[in-house]
């Protein structure tokens, strides 16, 4: 296990240097001029200039890939200050470090993700669970039933519904807000209840349906036979040796949805009026901050490199039949 996690972590920062280096040509080597893009059509020659000095387009090209990846390990000096590592540049358009930008928002998008997480693991596994353990009932039917509509909701569209409902026309519900979690856990449940409920709700109809068709193939096991053979009661099987297999599909698919739950993180956080990583992205973009967006990029390379690490040492907990090699 601990030569796997050894080899895992290299090739990590095997991927994010190449990661790193497809980011750079692919923004800086390109015939475009990001620095007038940039400016603005009422750019000043001297913000032209600021902009090209604070980007180093003035280098060679080999010298600014030199920079920016040293940076991100030694750090860099800009002519505003000194970046300490890691480094990720400074934005032009608020002149703020990019990683201090990106420390700043993501507890927001981080505890957005994990309690959306939290709750389709919860409502989807467990409703799926419950439908297999059921199959042929009517709990079973509803379950797949529901799981059916879900499925074919959208944030874009869920997200104003749920807004109109619940906090503009009956007014239940706040408004959504961000409180951190660690100052006020309770505040942070109260603001953030509707954006996560709705971000899981898509996720959630997607894992009851495979929760529950894993359950029913995992009762299908010959071990699983043998043990009702045995006589052991129905509930005890199912809980001790077919839950546990049924749950190696879902962990697999759980590592590639949680890193694009960033993604729905985007439509959420604009959807709510939130400021996280997500509306960080989208702002880089529109405002042509270009190393504000190579940082939002490196840095989401980041996170699905050790989701998905964690998702490979999962499976050995889950089930010790599976051998890292």
């Amino acid at each position: 296990m601990v030569q796997f996690i050894i080899r895992r972590t290299v090739g990590a920062f095997v991927t994010l240097f190449l990661i790193g280096a497809a980011t750079f040509f692919l923004f800086v080597a390109a015939p475009s001029d990001y620095a007038s893009l940039a400016c603005g059509k009422d750019c000043s020659p001297q913000r032209l200039a600021d902009i090209r000095d604070a980007l180093g387009l003035d280098l060679p090209l080999a010298r600014q890939f030199w920079d920016f990846m040293s940076g991100i390990v030694t750090g860099r000096d800009f002519p505003t200050g000194h970046c300490p590592a890691p480094c990720l540049g400074q934005s032009f358009y608020s002149g703020d470090m990019v990683w201090s930008t990106i420390m700043d928002r993501f507890p927001l998008t981080l505890t957005l993700a994990a309690g959306g997480a939290v709750v389709f693991l919860v409502v989807g596994v467990g409703a799926g669970m419950i439908a297999a353990y059921r199959r042929g009932t009517l709990v079973d039917k509803v379950a797949t039933g529901a799981s059916m509509v879900l499925s074919s909701f959208q944030i874009y569209f869920l997200g104003p519904v749920v807004l109109t409902v619940l906090v503009y026309s009956t007014g239940w519900m706040e408004d959504p807000k961000y409180v951190p979690l660690t100052r006020d856990p309770v505040g942070w449940f109260v603001g953030m209840s509707i954006p996560v409920c709705v971000l899981a709700t898509i996720f959630t109809a997607q894992y009851t349906r495979m929760a529950r068709s894993s359950m029913i193939e995992q009762l299908a096991e010959d071990h699983v036979r043998t043990a009702r053979a045995k006589g052991m009661s129905r509930g005890y099987v199912f809980l001790r040796y077919a839950w546990r297999g049924s749950l190696i599909p879902i962990v697999t698919v759980l590592g590639i949805d949680v890193s694009s739950m960033l993604g729905g993180a985007v439509v959420t956080e604009l959807t709510f009026s939130l400021q996280g990583i997500g509306r960080l992205a989208v702002d880089g973009a529109v405002n042509k901050d270009l190393p504000l967006t190579m940082g939002v990029m490196l840095f989401g390379a980041f996170f699905i490199l050790i989701i998905n690490i964690a998702t490979d040492i999962t499976y050995a907990w889950i089930d010790p039949r599976i051998r890292l090699s």
